[in-house]
């Protein structure tokens, strides 16, 4: 059989009178070039997809996000009743008991409150109007501009134009229509709060037997363990501010003769989840209310004021020393964050989206091509700490 010759570009084919061991060597074909615009593509794709995929499961999503953060706050709690010979079962059970009898009394408690405050919301705006009709300049100028599209709208003739008027639901009739969802999502979290804690160690466990070699093994474990300890200590801390707060504020709103106080303190304990859009929404509450119970202006002044004044010591002062430097975040990096996930999940997500930051900060720390966005996502000046602190890997 004749031989085959393949021509290669540049390089002269071997003449049949030429020995093997005279032929010239041919080249090592060029490695592939990589080009680093592509990985940037892909991952601003799986980025979207990610988050789209996420706002799409927002009805799955949330309350498995809110059963894992509680496990979080509580698993130190599981540890020390472990470590006094009660089972991680039994934990589990007292735990999600003692929860699910708080919120039990909480809807029994508030109930009342509530509903008074839905069957006042239709007159609550006629009343605002009422109060703010002090401010007579700002008055004159609606009332002026309303007359002028109440004779824009009669037309040239005088005859007044068919009005069209769309009934929409009231507000207890959406509540009603959305309270079967909520109570369900309470029994998903507080179910699957109870799975979490009565497996006890169990994740932990299985990390250890899928990762192949031993320093991977270390690595994950160190990883979870710290992630798990700064939000556990993140999460329980700013509870027991948010506690003090709200008991702090509707105490004042008490002595100050608002309605309502109780419902007071829970709002605010609950708002304070919030960085930013919590405090202000709070604060805006509190003028609203006053400004409707008080006999003038001066009441919603007090109440806005006080809540401003307990809030800046608490965000300034309180936080800041029980929450600790190592926990510190990029202020813009966390507000754009909780911008993002309200979109994506609305009052839920602005609760999970500063422990979120937390534990990508944290993961971070230990991935070295990743420490430029760990430093990235810290506070000001705390980049300079974590590069003099040893390496935690």
């Amino acid at each position: 059989m004749n031989d085959i010759v393949l021509e290669r570009p540049g390089v002269a084919p071997p003449s049949a009178t030429s020995q093997p061991e005279q032929m010239m060597p041919i080249p090592a074909a060029e490695p592939i070039r990589t080009y680093p615009a592509a990985s940037w593509a892909g991952i601003g794709i799986f980025l979207l997809l990610l988050f789209a995929g996420m706002a799409y499961a927002r009805e799955f999503l949330m309350p498995v996000a809110l059963a894992f953060l509680l496990a979080l706050v509580f698993t130190p709690v599981r540890r020390f009743l472990d470590r006094r010979g009660i089972p991680s079962g039994l934990s589990a059970v007292l735990i999600v008991g003692g929860l699910l009898a708080i919120v039990v009394a909480g809807m029994l408690v508030l109930s009342g409150p509530v509903s008074d405050w839905i069957a006042r919301a239709p007159s609550i705006f006629s009343d605002l109007q009422a109060k703010m009709h002090a401010l007579r300049g700002v008055a004159s100028t609606v009332a002026e501009v309303g007359n002028q599209v109440d004779n824009i709208t009669k037309g040239p003739t005088g005859s007044p134009v068919p009005e069209v008027v769309v009934k929409q639901p009231g507000i207890a009739a959406s509540l009603a229509w959305v309270a079967p969802l909520f109570l369900a999502q309470i029994v998903f979290v507080l179910v699957l709060l109870f799975f979490l804690l009565s497996s006890g160690d169990m994740i932990y466990e299985k990390i250890v037997h899928v990762l192949p070699t031993l320093t991977d093994k270390k690595r994950a474990i160190r990883i979870a363990r710290d992630i798990e300890q700064k939000l556990s200590t993140y999460l329980f801390t700013i509870t027991m501010i948010n506690i003090g707060l709200g008991i702090a504020i509707g105490t004042v709103m008490w002595a100050i003769g608002m309605p309502n106080p109780l419902l007071f303190g829970v709002g605010v304990f609950a708002l304070n989840y919030i960085p930013y859009a919590g405090p202000a929404t709070g604060v805006a509450l509190a003028t609203i209310v006053g400004l409707i119970s008080g006999d003038g202006l001066w009441m919603g002044a007090l109440a806005g004021g006080s809540y401003i004044l307990i809030a800046t010591i608490e965000g300034h002062l309180i936080t800041p020393y029980f929450v600790g430097r190592q926990l510190r975040l990029n202020t813009v990096v966390v507000f754009l964050s909780i911008a993002l996930w309200a979109w994506m999940w609305s009052v839920v997500g602005m609760i999970v989206a500063t422990p979120l930051l937390v534990a990508i900060r944290t993961f971070c720390e230990y991935i070295p091509p990743l420490e430029g966005v760990g430093a990235f996502l810290s506070a000001r000046g705390d980049e300079q700490e974590e590069a003099s602190a040893p390496n935690p890997t």
